[in-house]
């Protein structure tokens, strides 16, 4: 299976804090990844990087063998300009913690945008919007505000959001976070619906069953480097890692 996401030397500080130290890291065209870690391991951080929402110090970051945010010069990595940076996140879907809704458009408002600034055609646009509500339970919501869904209901919308420009890859960065217990389900059911799908998914998150039943790779992330990663069955239920071992318990308890 051909590689859809290159990582390679990741680093990437913050004054004398070093959130990222020489991530190395290939996912899977088609497959899903889940990382774990405990909070501050550079897993968001990471997540941020894929699509050059954070600027690495070193390393790089490539999409189908397409660098990502940057171009060789030379011996150097050089930035590249803004709008093909913009162009290479259309790729990219990012689902945050916080939903990110705009808080003064409608649901179908907020999930057409992107693809009319891409310069789709508003019809066409509101139809693929309303068909990908329709995916995440949310076809009777169109015409609500962020404000009057529930949090469970404002992370299907980004969820939708972010599925609206046929991503070839889907970052999701702790999607469960922000919402209630009793919300979770909700939103993890609509991932599971994408496994499956072509397309790859990274999922950052604690949802450790959630993880066993999804993913077909696992990273275990501590202190901005991956200090394990394998199978489900590897990772989580024989971590050779004293740390994985010591992050599960926790979780698990």
């Amino acid at each position: 299976m051909t590689a859809a996401i290159d990582i390679h030397n990741a680093t990437k500080s913050y004054g004398d804090k070093t959130v990222l130290r020489g991530v190395d890291l290939t996912v899977a065209a088609g497959t899903v990844t889940v990382i774990l870690g405990p909070s501050g391991s550079g897993k968001s951080t990471l997540l941020r990087a894929i699509n050059h929402l954070e600027k690495l110090d070193e390393g790089f970051v490539a999409l189908n063998g397409e660098l990502i945010g940057v171009r060789v010069k030379g011996d150097r990595l050089k930035e590249l300009p803004e709008k093909r940076i913009l162009r290479q996140r259309a790729r990219i879907g990012f689902v945050f913690q916080n939903f990110n809704l705009f808080p003064h458009l409608t649901i179908l408002e907020n999930v057409t945008e992107a693809p009319i600034a891409q310069g789709i055609s508003a019809k066409r646009a509101r139809d693929e919007a309303r068909t990908l509500l329709a995916r995440v339970g949310l076809a009777d919501k169109e015409a609500a505000y962020p404000r009057q869904l529930s949090g469970g209901q404002q992370q299907r919308v980004a969820i939708a959001r972010a599925l609206a420009l046929e991503p070839e890859v889907i970052l999701f960065d702790e999607p469960t976070s922000a919402l209630d217990p009793e919300l979770v389900g909700e939103v993890l059911g609509v991932i599971r619906t994408l496994t499956g799908s072509g397309k790859t998914l990274i999922v950052v998150t604690h949802e450790i069953g959630f993880a066993r039943e999804v993913a077909d790779h696992v990273v275990f992330m501590d202190e901005g480097a991956i200090v394990e990663q394998g199978t489900p069955s590897d990772v989580l239920s024989h971590p050779r890692h004293r740390r994985t071992q010591d992050f599960l318990s926790k979780v698990l308890a």
